[in-house]
């Protein structure tokens, strides 16, 4: 499949709409407004084209020194398993190379496991003597 990156790009609110339905994640786009906020506030957006239609992205926040998170990571859910995924992490994650934490937090699913761990991150509980715990609280 022939696919274009485009890196540090903003897609339109109907393509990130669009995009972030088909793989329902409705909490997003119940306001596209603030979804559009929350692209523009990222350090660093990744999309990926198939032709003119939007069919992934990912995007960093943190503070670009020591800490990238990956928040979002999304591909159309017809294009998984062909390597667009590991194309846009490598894409967002390259300008912070430099930092000493990649992060990520992501839904329970076994191929997301699976499919984290071939980018080489280890589930925190993972780490043997390295004791981590992650904390969340959603407001919604």
């Amino acid at each position: 499949m022939d696919i274009t990156i485009r890196d540090n790009y903003l897609p339109t609110k109907e393509e990130a709409v669009s995009l972030y339905n088909s793989v329902g994640w409705q909490a997003y786009t119940r306001n596209p407004d603030q979804l559009m906020r929350a692209l523009e506030g990222s350090r660093f957006v990744v999309c990926a084209y198939h032709g003119d239609e939007l069919v992934g992205l990912a995007r960093i926040v943190g503070d670009g020194e020591v800490i990238a998170y990956l928040q979002d990571i999304l591909v159309k859910p017809e294009l998984h398993h062909q390597g667009i995924g590991r194309v846009l992490m490598e894409h967002a994650f390259a300008p912070f190379a430099h930092c000493r934490q990649h992060v990520l937090l992501t839904d329970d699913q076994p191929y997301q496991r699976a499919f984290y761990e071939a980018m080489g991150f280890t589930e925190s509980r993972d780490f043997g003597d390295f004791e981590l715990r992650a904390f969340i609280r959603f407001t919604e």
